[in-house]
This record gives structure tokens, sequence and C-alpha cells, in this order.
């Protein structure tokens, strides 16, 4: 056969061409129904294992809106403990409740604070399906309390039978004046019968002993660093307040937050706990946080907050403040600060405390002035039983040789301000202004 005879004519080629295209679009179509076959029937296999098994994990990372109606609280709530989340134990192991199907199982944990009531609502054993029944009831009977409770929390009258002198007799009469006016405060301006936000974001920040039954509200700069020092002592994780680091107070995790236990822990603890709060003026604690934050090196807030705040703030920065974010100033920071479309979110060192604690809705039985901090704290220690000899610390916590932050030098940085920058910041703390009694600052 010669060569040219060998040549195949358009017409074989198109056919050529179109046999394999279709070869070849049927099996990736079989290949397509086989993998979702495959893909589905595992599906399937994981649901009836967790049918079976009565558990499901629970998703905490999922958005939760900061303002909610009561109907969408109750909704939250309710879905939420309606799922089950396995916990690790103090050693560090997961209960495997597939393998050990009778073994008593925990319901609405939030996370591995399990302690005395809050370990189970009810423990049952037999059927998965009479488990999950139980359990549903368990949720249920604890939301009904949630949903029951008096909002806001009645206020307890201070329990003064381990004061034994009369040293005390001034402070105890501020304390009485100034809970007594946060409460006509919160009758006058607050506004809330019941709660508008998420309950385990509303006690986010309150810090849980157990031992002398207290819950401490952190206010970032009103001394909330030697407050914790004071609880890790008291809780027994530490022998003196003066042997606790700076890491150790914020990054050691040793301390409980209320919002770590269930519901119904919540409820008991806010219920029977002594609760307290320290505040400070909201202008000083404005300054306060921006020299802590701001003009000393930090591997977080400048490239955070400063790069987004220089960006945006600052005409015509140069390249070097736009990569490292150092240097901001006082002025560009009230330009965030008073932002409704700030670049980067709020911060808990300078966010009101009326969004950090909702002194309207959880009456602190015991209201503490950074003012007056050593002397408010110290009587605090000796209303619930501390050991005689803990004394509150009155050391700085950072910076130790800066000057600590005071009227005379809240003066020199509102000096960069216009009238109506100053007027502003206290109109955007002017709850706190009004709750804690501090005096209009000098616009």
């Amino acid at each position: 056969m010669q060569p040219s005879e060998m040549v195949m004519n358009p017409k074989q080629v198109f056919l050529s061409v179109l046999i394999f295209g279709v070869a070849g679009l049927l099996l990736f179509m079989y290949l397509q129904v086989w993998i979702e076959e495959q893909h589905t029937g595992r599906v399937e296999k994981k649901r009836e294992q967790k049918a079976t098994s009565g558990w499901e994990p629970v998703n905490y990372l999922q958005p939760i809106p900061r303002i909610m109606t009561r109907e969408q609280i109750q909704g939250h709530i309710t879905n939420q403990n309606l799922k089950f989340h396995i916990t690790e134990d103090p050693k560090g192991k997961k209960e495997n409740l597939l393998l050990n199907s009778e073994r008593p199982m925990r319901v609405l944990t939030k996370t591995s604070h399990s302690q005395g009531e809050d370990r189970v609502l009810g423990k049952t054993t037999g059927p998965p399906t009479i488990k999950l029944i139980a359990k549903h009831q368990g949720t249920r009977t604890v939301f009904k309390k949630f949903s029951e409770m008096k909002w806001p929390l009645d206020i307890h009258p201070l329990n003064k039978s381990l004061i034994k002198d009369n040293k005390w007799k001034e402070t105890d009469v501020a304390q009485e004046k100034r809970r007594s006016f946060l409460q006509e405060s919160c009758k006058k301006y607050g506004g809330v019968s019941r709660p508008q936000s998420h309950l385990f974001h509303m006690v986010s920040r309150i810090y849980v002993e157990d031992k002398h039954k207290i819950l401490y509200c952190e206010v970032p700069k009103a001394g909330c660093s030697n407050w914790k020092r004071i609880l890790m002592v008291l809780s027994g994780l530490a022998s003196s307040a003066y042997n606790i680091s700076h890491d150790a107070v914020h990054y050691g995790k040793h301390l409980k937050k209320l919002d770590s236990f269930d519901l119904k822990g919540i409820y008991t603890r806010l219920n029977t706990y002594t609760k307290a709060v320290f505040v400070r003026d909201p202008m000083e604690r404005l300054v306060s946080a921006f020299r802590d934050k701001f003009e000393h090196p930090n591997s977080y807030y400048h490239p955070v907050f400063g790069k987004a705040i220089i960006k945006k703030y600052r005409p015509n920065a140069c390249e070097e403040a736009l990569n490292n974010g150092s240097g901001v100033k006082f002025k560009e920071f009230v330009h965030y600060l008073l932002d409704s479309h700030r670049p980067v979110g709020m911060d808990i060192h300078w966010e009101k405390v009326s969004k950090l604690c909702y002194p309207c809705l959880i009456n602190y039985d015991f209201v503490g002035k950074f003012e007056t901090l050593e002397e408010d704290a110290n009587y605090f220690l000796q209303l619930i039983g501390a050991p005689k000899e803990l004394k509150f610390p009155n050391f700085k916590d950072r910076h130790s040789s800066d000057e600590r932050t005071n009227a005379q030098v809240v003066r020199q940085y509102l000096k960069d301000l216009t009238r109506t920058e100053r007027q502003l910041i206290y109109d955007f703390y002017d709850l706190d202004y009004l709750m804690f009694n501090y005096t209009t600052p000098f616009l």
C-alpha cells in the first residue's frame, strides 16, 4: 500500500473524533455518578451513626447577632443547646460516647469547665432515643429558668458579718451610695428590662472564683491585671500576687469565665455569688489605653489597629508608618473611636463599661473605683472572707517607669483635640459617666 493511500479522508476523521468524544463523555458521566454515589453513601452512614449515638458537634463559631430580640435569644439558645458537645476531661482524654453507649452523657456543656451542678442536668442510661428525649427535657428545664429570670437581676445586701472594725465605715457608706446611684441611673437612663444581647456574650467578661463565690467583671485599664492576680491567689493557683507575671495573668488561661459554664451554671452563679465591678473615669481610661497600646512597642495593636488607623486618618502617610502601624497620634485614635465606619472593630480596652459588664441588667453587689482602688479592693476582700494577709497589690503592671495616667496627664492629651472632639468623646461614654457618677470633664 502506498503512503498516499493511508491518508484518511475528512469524513473518516470527523467520524473518528465524534466516536472518541462520545465515548469520553459517557465515561466522564459514569465516573461522576459513581463518585456521587460513594459520597452519598458515606454521608448517610455518618448520619446513621449520629442518629444511633445521639451525638452531633456544636458549632460555637457560628456568627451571632450582637443585638437580638427576646424571641431570637430563646430560639438561638434552644437550638444551640439541643445539640451535644463532647468535652475533654481533666486528663485531656475525650469521652468516647460512640464506644460506651451506656455511659451517662453530658448536656449543655459549652467548654470543659463542668463542675458540680454544671456537669449533668440529668443522667440517663439505656437506649439512645431515651437519652435524647431526656436531654431535650433537661434543656427545656434550664432554658425555662433562664427565660423566667427577673431582669435586671435582684441586688443583694452585702454580707458585712466579717467586718470587725470601724475603719471601713466611710468606705462602706461610699459603697452603698454608689450602688444606689447606679440603680437609680439605670432606671432613669438604661431603659432595659430584658436582655437584648446573647447571654454568653453578656457574661463573657466575668471571671469566676468558686471557692469564695465571687464574680468579677473585667474592665481593662481599671486595675484588672492585679484583680486577676488576686483571683488566682484566692483560688489557690498562687501563693502571692507579687509573684505572678503579666503573661501568666493574661495569657495563662488559669481563671475561668462565666461564659464557659452551661446555662444552669450561669444562672446559679449570677443569683448566688457576690458580683463585683471596678470602673474608672472614662476619659482617663481612654488615655491610659492609648498610652499603653500605641506609645510602646506592641506586636498586636500596631499592625492590627495602628496600620488601619494611619491608613484612614493620616493624609500622605509615609510608607514606613503604613507598613508597621507605629506612631499613631491621639487625635487619629480619637477619629477612629468616633467613626461609625471604623476600619477595624472595637477593643475591650476602650469599650464602654455598659457594654462590657451590662450593669443595668446584672446588678453588681460591689462597685469599686480605680480612683480609690486599694481601699475599695481591700474592703471587698474583707467582705468575702479572704485571708487576712492578702492585700491588693499596688504596683504598676506594665511600663512601670511611666507616670500613671491621671487628670493632669489627660489634660495634656485633650489639648490636641478641638472642643467638638472632646464633646463627642464625652457623648460616646455618656452612660458610663452617668451610671458611675463621674464628673463631666472640662470640655
